[in-house]
């Protein structure tokens, strides 16, 4: 057995920990003003800098805004956020998401397939077939729920490379984190041999050519999780 190493934070990713979860929070509103820098220093007995950086850094995340010689704003985080802000959340959610994000991120997750589906069903060949198969197997294979949606995760990214979409894959890596997490609760909900056989039928879809089953399969799959037998939120 092998352990990681312990990291201790830095002072800066400790200042954006207690600011963001203040912000998720609700304790700090949306459209409210932060103290001046100087005061958030004093007050949290960290330098100017680092409240400066860690600042700069929840902007970017859509949490604050940064307005020049007027100050520093509560943002709309869930209009402006980015995927950074999706960790962000589920971190101060202790590692998970609420029903309404998962079920958002399968919708969304829902409509790229489809869309990959088609693209990917012209582009197969003997040897994106054999590299599918290896994937599915490796899923089959999975001893773990985390080996399983790490490798589900492998299967998809790898379709959305096939599709020849050169913006597609980018959004899948994006979403890796939070895909792998779904991934990982549906393991160990319903079983990795459960999760090896979706794909293995949507492959078989795939390598009979039958582009309108393959998109009617991940469909129905995505609406078992969504609102099926399959679910992976609660109400």
């Amino acid at each position: 057995m092998e352990f990681k190493k312990i990291q201790a934070p830095s002072l800066k990713e400790l200042f954006i920990t207690q600011i963001e979860k203040m912000i998720i929070s609700g304790e700090f509103e949306i459209g409210q003003k932060l103290p001046p820098e100087r005061e958030l220093s004093r007050q949290m007995g960290v330098s100017r800098a680092v409240v400066n950086s860690g600042i700069i850094e929840m902007s970017g995340k859509g949490f604050l805004e940064i307005r020049p010689r007027v100050g520093t704003f509560v943002a709309d985080y869930r209009k402006n956020g980015t995927i950074e802000t999706l960790v962000s959340i589920m971190n101060y959610n202790g590692g998970t998401m609420r029903p309404s994000e998962i079920k958002s991120l399968l919708e969304l997750r829902g409509v790229i397939d489809s869309m990959i589906t088609g693209l990917v069903a012209s582009r197969l060949s003997d040897s994106s077939i054999m590299a599918l198969e290896q994937i599915v197997e490796a899923i089959e294979k999975s001893s773990t729920p985390e080996e399983a949606a790490e490798n589900t995760f492998i299967f998809h990214h790898e379709l959305a490379l096939m599709s020849g979409n050169t913006i597609v894959p980018l959004i899948y890596s994006s979403f890796k984190f939070s895909a792998t997490y779904l991934w990982n609760r549906y393991a160990k909900k319903y079983g990795i041999s459960c999760m090896a056989n979706n794909a293995r039928i949507f492959l078989d879809y795939l390598k009979a050519g039958d582009v309108d089953k393959a998109v009617e399969w991940k469909e129905n799959c995505t609406n078992a999780a969504l609102y099926g037998d399959r679910q992976i939120y609660d109400e």
